[in-house]
């Protein structure tokens, strides 16, 4: 077997609507389903497909609401997902204007890091899931230099 790339993410959210309002209308996803046509039946209800601008797949982020008194993601050292990672330009200036839109909307900024091949902020969606958003640093060859990846983390500087 060989992966050929990552295909979508599927995560459980509290209110799906609150979520779909923050993935579409913060983050940019192109709200694929449902669609009001009901053209999108799925075994449950209270869901959100989506896919990004550039179309590369039928979905790359579901949304499932499994009600608000779901268990929260537990904090600290735990086992399962640390963050998601999304690509939000190939400049230093795409990632200032994602700051923007960020504190328009009053989504709080927990880190920034540069990780010598990216440029990265780190937020969390309404439910707690941390996401990374990333630019890939022009001109670094990491292909050429595997052990660029691994890079002592610095403070980002924008």
């Amino acid at each position: 077997m060989q992966i050929k790339e990552l295909g979508h993410l599927v995560l459980y959210v509290r209110d799906v609507e609150r979520s779909a309002h923050f993935y579409r209308d913060i983050l940019g996803w192109r709200q694929i389903a449902p669609d009001g046509t009901n053209s999108h039946p799925l075994p449950f209800t209270g869901f959100a497909a989506f896919s990004a601008p550039n179309e590369r797949t039928h979905h790359e982020l579901l949304l499932i609401e499994v009600g608000k008194d779901a268990t929260a993601i537990p904090q600290g050292r735990r086992i399962g997902m640390y963050h998601f990672g999304l690509k939000v330009g190939d400049s230093d200036d795409e990632l200032r204007d994602v700051v923007k839109v960020l504190n328009e909307n009053d989504v709080p900024i927990y880190g920034a890091s540069d990780h010598t091949v990216t440029h990265s902020l780190y937020i969390a969606d309404p439910d707690g899931n941390e996401i990374e958003l990333y630019i890939d640093v022009p001109g670094i060859d990491w292909k050429s230099n595997p052990a660029l990846i691994t890079a002592p983390i610095k403070p980002l500087v924008l």
